[in-house]
């Protein structure tokens, strides 16, 4: 049986990015395989609650911090679980002397220099190198980050520098997220087929069992008229969603939205949202997994994904298996991403993403197309349980 290592070093536990969704669903079904997790306290008690009692796990370090999104906050995280991998990495030197695979989960410091580490004591493992977003350049016009802020996003692309070349030169096999990635890892020693785009998977088990039912809700009959999940990002065009949103609402007085999830954008996106007046239109309901997400999809009529800067994005996905509409911005990563089941609007457009969020509310028959195009397009391509097959398949062809 192959042996695989996870390292997960930067997964606090709190929030769920979508690097941290992909390698816990490849965790829980690559079981065809000997799986061992090296990560925090938090992360491994999530991994259980999760239903992975299988998976051997390493427990790094102990920080339960809630709060670890101001910069100084992100730094000291970063630093600690840096030199807690390392050392706990060559503590349990024996384990991968013995493993077959190692997988950093992120291009994060604490993520991919334990594993770099790992692959340079022992030649022979296989290194799985997970790079799912390139950093803009901070002062270019697709950069999310601004004024203050846009240090954060320097800092970010500067620690890329290093990141990339060294998995660039170093690792046997690439995870991006989209198709117009792979291009950036070809190498004279990396085939294109070592680079995977992996985009995301959902698992279906529950929103199949509902739309199978008898108890779905009728559109006109739910609470929001549209949800968003994901984190409070920059890049994720949270802020952003709150002006969008405020032009729903001058045409549609009581169109309520649903907010779901935690980040460094928390404060100044309820501050925003009181600004605009839109207290009785906006619920932020904070981090929600599980059947509480669930519950939120139900009454629900779409998803609004409307990041401004990204290489793809799962959160829309898994609302879509409910038979939820989407609306976006026209990302060149979208286009692979969400070819249907998803209107479109010009990127920064809000008046043109707005008037789309309308059309679905107003026009019976293009809600109801474009839901079963969402539904098809997540049923068809992103079942998680296939597609982890799949990725397995693809790194295990050498002996």
């Amino acid at each position: 049986m192959r042996k695989i290592i996870f390292i997960g070093n930067t997964d606090s536990g709190q929030g769920m990015s979508g690097g941290t969704t992909i390698y816990i669903n490849l965790l829980k079904h690559w079981k065809n395989a000997s799986r061992i997790f090296f990560g925090s306290a938090r992360a491994i008690n999530r991994l259980r609650q999760e239903g992975m009692d299988d998976v051997w796990c390493v427990e790094t370090d102990k920080y339960d911090e809630d709060n670890i999104f101001s910069v100084r906050r992100v730094l000291y995280y970063q630093i600690r679980m840096l030199v807690k991998g390392m050392r706990t990495v060559r503590k349990n030197s024996a384990l991968f002397k013995e493993a077959d695979y190692i997988y950093s989960i992120s291009d994060f410091y604490p993520d991919f220099l334990p594993a770099f580490y790992a692959k340079l004591k022992n030649r022979k493992i296989k290194w799985i190198a997970a790079y799912y977003l390139f950093a803009p350049f901070p002062f270019s016009r697709v950069c999310p980050y601004r004024g203050t802020d846009r240090f954060r996003g320097f800092l970010y692309w500067l620690s890329q520098r290093l990141s990339y070349f060294i998995v660039r030169h170093y690792a046997d096999f690439v995870f991006v997220t989209s198709e117009p990635d792979v291009e950036r890892f070809i190498t004279k020693k990396r085939e294109k087929n070592r680079i995977i785009a992996i985009q995301g998977g959902v698992d279906m088990t529950e929103s199949e069992k509902y739309l199978a039912s008898n108890a779905v809700i009728s559109p006109d009959k739910r609470k929001y008229d549209a949800c968003f999940v994901g984190r409070f990002h920059w890049q994720k065009g949270v802020l952003e969603l709150v002006d969008i949103w405020h032009m729903v609402c001058q045409k549609k007085k009581n169109a309520r939205l649903a907010v779901l999830g935690n980040g460094p954008l928390g404060e100044k996106l309820g501050n925003k949202i009181k600004t605009a007046k839109l207290e009785n239109n906006v619920d932020l309901l904070g981090y929600r997994n599980g059947r509480e997400k669930y519950e939120i999809f139900k009454q629900s009529k779409m998803i609004a994904h409307p990041a401004t800067y990204d290489s793809g994005g799962m959160a829309a996905a898994e609302g879509m298996s409910w038979g939820l509409p989407g609306v976006s911005f026209d990302l060149e990563a979208l286009k692979t991403y969400y070819p249907k089941g998803m209107l479109k609007a010009e990127i920064n457009n809000f008046e043109q993403f707005s008037e789309n969020i309308i059309k679905l509310l107003d026009d019976r028959e293009l809600y109801q197309k474009t839901s079963i195009e969402a539904r098809d397009l997540i049923r068809e391509e992103w079942n998680w349980e296939n597609k982890a097959k799949k990725i397995y398949n693809a790194i295990m062809f050498e002996k």
